[in-house]
C-alpha cells in the first residue's frame, strides 16, 4: 500500500477525467481503428454546491478489501435483509431510496451497468445508434457494443454512471467488458478493450465511485492499477482463479461466484485466495449459498 492520497472534489475529479478523455479522443481520431468497507483517506475541501447536472461531491472513493460478504441481486424487489457487507445491484431498476436503505443497515452498495453491450429494454436504449449495435452476446434483447466509438458510447456510459453517483451508489460493476474475446461483429483487438475499460474506470472515478473489472481475466495484469476491485465468474469452474490474485495481493476484493459447482468444489481454493465466493442462480435472483469457511474482515 502506497501513501494515501488526498481525495479530490468531484468537480475537479471530472475535469481530470474529461481532460484525459480529452487526449483519448484525439488519439482515437488520428488512429480510427479504518472500515473493513473502505480505505480511510482524507478529504480535502468538499466540491461547492453542485448544479443540477454535476455529480454529488464526495470525500472519497470507496476501496473494498478482500474477504468481504457480498450479495448479487439483478432481479426485484432486491431482498434487503441479506446479512451481506456487500449489494451489487441493477443501477436502474433501483432508486435512491433501495441505496440509502442499505447504506442505513451498513452496506456498501455496487451499482450493476451493462457497459459492453446494448440492453434494448433500458431507458436510453434510443441513445445507440445502429452503427454501434452488433451481434447477440447470448442473453434476450442484448447485442455487443462496437467499443471503438468512444464518441458515442462516452456520453451515454458518463450519463449511466453520473446516475448511479446521484442516486448514492458506492461503485459500479461494469459487465461486458470482455467482447474483444468474443463474436461481437466486430473487429476489435486487446487493444480497443484496453483502451475502453480504461475510459470506463476514469469515468467512474470522476463521478466518486469504484468501478470493478467484469471478468477479462486476460487483461487483469494491464488494468489492475485502474479498478478498485473485480467482479468474476466461474473462475472455478474453469480452473482460472489463480489469475484473480493480483487483485488480492493488491489489497483489492474480488467478488465472486459459481453456478454449476457445489461448495464443496470450490470453496476450499477461492477462500485460500482470499476470493468473496458463493453460489448463485444464473438469473441472479436473491437466492445464494456463500462460502461457510468466509471470513469477514474486521
Amino acid at each position: 500500500m502506497g501513501t494515501p492520497q488526498r481525495a479530490v472534489p468531484a468537480r475537479r475529479r471530472r475535469a481530470l477525467a474529461l481532460a484525459a478523455l480529452a487526449t483519448t479522443l484525439a488519439a482515437c481520431t488520428s488512429n480510427p481503428q479504518a472500515s473493513p468497507l473502505s480505505d480511510t483517506r482524507p478529504p480535502t475541501q468538499s466540491a461547492s454546491s453542485s448544479s443540477p447536472t454535476s455529480s454529488p461531491a464526495r470525500s472519497a472513493i470507496w476501496h473494498p478489501k478482500p474477504r468481504l460478504t457480498w450479495q448479487w441481486q439483478l432481479t426485484e424487489p432486491v431482498d434487503t435483509s441479506v446479512n451481506a457487507q456487500v449489494y451489487d445491484i441493477d443501477g436502474t431498476e433501483n432508486d435512491g431510496a433501495v441505496v440509502a436503505r442499505l447504506h442505513t443497515a451498513g452496506r456498501k452498495v455496487i451499482c450493476y451497468v451493462n457497459a459492453g453491450a446494448y440492453e434494448s429494454f433500458r431507458p436510453d436504449a434510443s441513445r445507440f445508434p445502429a452503427a454501434v449495435i452488433g451481434k447477440s452476446n447470448g442473453w434476450p434483447d442484448e447485442r455487443w457494443l462496437d467499443i471503438r466509438q468512444l464518441r458515442t458510447l462516452t456520453p451515454i456510459m458518463s450519463a449511466r454512471f453520473r446516475a448511479c453517483a446521484r442516486k448514492g451508489f458506492d461503485g459500479v460493476e461494469a459487465d461486458n467488458v470482455d467482447g474483444y474475446q468474443n463474436d461481437s461483429g466486430f473487429p476489435l483487438s486487446a487493444a480497443d478493450q484496453l483502451a475502453y475499460n480504461r475510459l470506463l474506470a476514469s469515468l467512474a472515478h470522476a463521478d466518486g465511485l469504484a468501478i470493478g473489472l467484469k471478468n477479462d481475466l486476460d487483461q487483469v495484469p494491464q488494468l489492475l492499477p485502474a479498478f478498485d476491485f473485480s467482479v468474476d465468474e466461474q473462475c472455478a469452474e474453469y480452473s482460472e482463479c489463480d489469475r484473480l490474485k493480483p487483485f488480492t495481493d493488491a489489497g483489492k476484493a474480488v467478488f465472486q461466484v459459481e453456478y454449476n459447482l457445489d461448495l464443496n468444489q470450490f470453496c476450499t481454493e477461492t477462500t485460500a485466495l482470499g476470493l468473496s465466493s458463493m453460489r448463485k442462480n444464473t438469473k441472479l435472483d436473491a437466492a445464494r449459498w456463500p462460502c461457510p469457511h468466509e471470513k469477514p474482515s474486521g
